[in-house]
């Protein structure tokens, strides 16, 4: 075979530069990322039941799941992780090359025989299944440089307006927040509950009830009489925003006519909806959200997107309000492919210099 190039050198050259054609056409389509994808893929189920144990969550939700999921193409195995802040994730490993789509598709129609049998607390909060990667691209944080605004304020504006916008830049396949929104929360004082023969079942009805979206109807609707010349949609308002309205819901009315409302047995207030993170950069409050690649997509242009989105976004902030990147990764990955572009040089040029000489 080697006599064959030697009495043939023209056509060794159209071999090598072909090859070397095709591997430059090659080199721009791989995908790039941290990690090559080894990895089998997987599928995670994500559910909470607010003021549960784990021993509960794994008696009331993660057993039923975990019994429904039979039948599955190419599952190797399943576990799962039942937290004491109410938050259960289910993951489930398939055989390596099974397309991810799919197997979300098989494991969502699953899920959806166990939900009518899970607490309806667990039902209301909503159950997420996302295709599981591991390994985070980046974060993004913020931070107040005076404290002028404490770490539920940031994380309220990671939720508000970074979540949503950064889950939807091409390449990023799933987010997750390091705090919580704002919520109101009501703190209720068992003392005052007990003087007013309450329970929580009655507090929990009376939010319910008074707290809910109605429709007000219309004025003049068809049918209606000829004469009738208007036609309105009354607007109402009916639910609840601030403390003080929560407040003034109505919990029992005594014999002699007296209310007992609900800020006389709690104390209403707008607060974290989570307090299961505590976030400080250098000493300061801030909160931050993780960011991780879309299988297959390009670890660089996903980088560069979700900073360009970010900077946008930042535009309205405060001006205590920063913007910084603790972790990324993406450093790593231009330094790796600039080693490779390197050594294909080199490559070529010893190609190039062991033909020439000896052919």
């Amino acid at each position: 075979m080697a006599r064959y190039f030697i009495d043939r050198p023209i056509f060794a050259w159209v071999i090598a530069i072909i090859l070397m054609m095709a591997g430059i056409l090659a080199i721009r389509s791989l995908p790039i990322a941290q990690f090559p994808a080894i990895a089998p893929p997987a599928v995670s189920i994500t559910a909470t039941y607010p003021g549960a144990d784990a021993q509960t969550l794994e008696n009331t939700t993660t057993q039923i799941i975990e019994q429904q999921m039979k039948g599955i193409d190419n599952l190797r195995y399943f576990s799962s992780s039942s937290s004491s802040a109410g938050t259960v994730t289910i993951t489930l490993t398939f055989e390596q090359g099974t397309e991810p789509d799919i197997a979300q598709v098989q494991v969502q129609n699953k899920l959806q025989s166990a939900t009518p049998l899970l607490p309806q607390e667990v039902q209301q909060q909503g159950i997420v299944v996302a295709k599981a990667t591991q390994n985070f691209l980046m974060f993004v944080g913020l931070y107040s440089e005076n404290g002028a605004h404490n770490g539920d304020d940031l994380a309220d504006y990671i939720v508000s307006k970074f979540q949503d916008p950064l889950a939807r830049v091409n390449g990023v396949g799933d987010t997750q927040v390091f705090g919580s929104q704002y919520a109101m929360r009501i703190w209720v004082d068992p003392l005052k509950l007990n003087n007013y023969a309450l329970t929580m079942a009655d507090i929990s009805a009376a939010v319910i009830a008074q707290n809910a979206q109605v429709s007000a109807g219309q004025i003049g609707a068809q049918p209606a009489p000829k004469e009738q010349m208007l036609n309105a949609t009354v607007s109402v308002e009916s639910r609840l925003t601030s403390p003080e309205e929560f407040g003034a819901i109505s919990l029992k009315t005594g014999t002699d006519g007296s209310i007992v409302r609900l800020r006389d047995v709690a104390r209403v207030e707008i607060g974290a909806e989570n307090y299961g993170f505590s976030s400080k950069w250098n000493g300061k409050p801030a909160s931050g959200i993780g960011i991780k690649l879309a299988p297959g997509a390009n670890a660089l242009d996903t980088v560069e997107a979700v900073k360009t989105r970010v900077n946008e976004i930042a535009r309205q902030f405060p001006p205590d309000v920063k913007v910084i990147y603790p972790y990324d990764t993406s450093p790593f990955v231009r330094l790796s492919i600039k080693q490779v572009i390197e050594t294909l040089v080199e490559a070529v040029i010893l190609v190039f210099l062991v033909m020439f000489l000896f052919l």
